[in-house]
């Protein structure tokens, strides 16, 4: 049996993407990477989190402008 999440909380998503907590706070914020939401949790997919890395190598995150929102 395959024991990988498939979804990560956004703490656990900063983790995984060595992206800082706040940072990744800001991003959901924006809308730039897309959530269920659970209540108050916020859950992301991890092939969305490797798109969104994928599509925003060298950019900024901390410049909302230029990061790119993955669909």
């Amino acid at each position: 049996m395959n024991t990988a999440k498939i979804g990560m909380t956004i703490e656990e998503a900063a983790e995984y993407t060595g992206i800082g907590r706040n940072t990744m706070r800001k991003l959901v914020e924006w809308e730039k990477v897309p959530t269920l939401k659970i209540g108050r949790k916020s859950i992301i997919r991890r092939d969305t989190l490797e798109r969104f890395m994928s599509i925003n190598q060298g950019k900024n995150l901390l410049i909302r402008e230029d990061v790119r929102r993955v669909e």
